[in-house]
C-alpha cells in the first residue's frame, strides 16, 4: 500500500476511515439508546464497557490504516508510568483532527476512557456528535461575563451544569481532554492573533481553569501532552490521508493538580493573574520542544 501513488491513497484511505468512523460511531448510538430506555445501573455500567471497547477498537483501527498507508514512527514519550484506573486532567495542543484519533488511542493504552468536553453546538455532527452523547461527555455551554452581567441569575450555572454532567461517570476514573488553544493551530491563525509562540497558538486559560474549578478534586494528576508532526510541512490530515505521514511525536508531562491552580478564575483577579503566568510558561517550554523536534 505505501507504494502507491498519493492520488490512489487518499481515496481508498479515505473511504476506510469513514467506513470505520461510521460503524463504530452507530455501534455507539446504538447501545447508548439502549442505556436510555433501560436506566439499570448494572446493565449501564455492563453497556458503556462494551461502548468504551468500541470507541477504543474505532482508535486501534484508525491508527492501523495510518500505519498502513503511511511509512510511519510513532514516537511517544512519558516521564512516569500512568493508569487506567485514575482520573486525569489532559492538556494539548491541537493542530489537525487526528490529534483527537492520536490522542483516544493514547489513552486506550495508558489511561481511563478519555471524555471530550465538547461544544453544545457540535452534538449535531455527523456519527462524532451522537457517540459523543451516547459516552456521556459532557457538551458544555459557557457563559461570558457580559452574557451573566446581563443575566446575573445564572452566575455560576456553567460551572453547576459541568458538574452535574460529570456526575454520570463519577464512579468511574475518566480522562478528561481540553484543547486549550480553542482550535487547531494553522501560521495564519498565528499571525492573526499575534501568537508570540512559532509552534502554537495562545492557550486559552479560561477553559481549563473551568474544568479545574468544575473537578479538580477527582484528577489524580494532569497531563501535559505536546503532539507534533515533524518532517510534515503540510497539512497533517492531508498527509496522513495520502501516504506521506512519516514521524508523530506524542510527549506527555505528568504535573500535580496542586491548590495553587484551583480557585475562581474568573471573579478572582490574583488567581486570574497567576494562573495564565503558570499557563504561559507550560506553554513557552512546549514551544521550545516543538522547535528543537521540528528543527527550528
Amino acid at each position: 500500500m505505501k507504494s502507491l501513488k498519493p492520488y490512489i491513497i487518499f481515496p481508498i484511505h479515505f473511504v476506510l476511515q469513514m467506513t470505520n468512523l461510521g460503524l463504530w460511531g452507530l455501534l455507539i448510538f446504538g447501545f447508548g439508546i439502549v442505556r436510555f430506555i433501560l436506566p439499570i445501573p448494572f446493565v449501564s455500567k455492563a453497556l458503556l464497557r462494551l461502548m468504551h471497547w468500541f470507541y477504543f477498537t474505532f482508535s486501534v483501527i484508525s491508527v492501523g490504516l495510518i500505519k498502513l498507508f503511511n511509512n510511519i514512527k510513532i514516537e511517544i514519550k512519558m516521564d512516569e508510568a500512568l493508569s487506567k484506573d485514575k482520573w486525569y486532567l489532559i492538556i494539548a495542543n491541537h493542530i489537525s483532527y487526528l490529534d483527537i484519533i492520536l490522542l483516544i488511542r493514547f489513552c486506550a493504552m495508558h489511561t481511563s476512557p478519555p471524555k471530550f468536553f465538547l461544544k453544545k453546538e457540535l452534538i449535531w455532527l455527523p456519527f462524532v456528535g451522537i457517540a459523543a452523547w451516547a459516552l456521556d461527555m459532557p457538551f458544555m455551554r459557557r457563559y461570558t461575563q457580559e452574557f451573566v452581567a446581563k443575566n446575573p441569575h445564572l452566575k455560576g450555572k456553567d460551572i453547576e451544569t459541568t458538574k452535574k454532567s460529570c456526575e454520570k461517570f463519577i464512579d468511574s476514573p475518566t480522562s478528561v481532554i481540553n484543547f486549550v488553544e480553542g482550535t487547531r493551530f494553522t501560521p495564519i491563525k498565528a499571525q492573526q492573533r499575534n501568537s508570540p509562540f512559532s509552534h502554537l497558538l495562545r492557550p486559552k486559560a479560561g477553559g481549563i481553569a473551568f474544568t479545574l474549578a468544575a473537578m479538580g478534586e477527582q484528577f489524580s494528576s494532569l497531563l501535559d501532552i505536546t503532539l507534533a508532526y515533524p518532517s510534515n510541512s503540510g497539512h497533517p490530515m492531508t498527509d496522513m490521508l495520502c501516504g506521506d505521514m512519516t514521524h508523530i511525536v506524542i510527549d506527555v508531562k505528568v504535573l500535580p493538580v496542586s491548590e495553587e491552580i484551583i480557585g475562581n478564575y474568573f471573579e478572582n483577579e490574583k488567581f486570574r493573574n497567576g494562573f495564565q503566568i503558570w499557563l504561559n510558561e507550560l506553554w513557552t517550554n512546549k514551544n521550545q520542544r516543538m522547535k528543537a523536534w521540528m528543527g527550528d
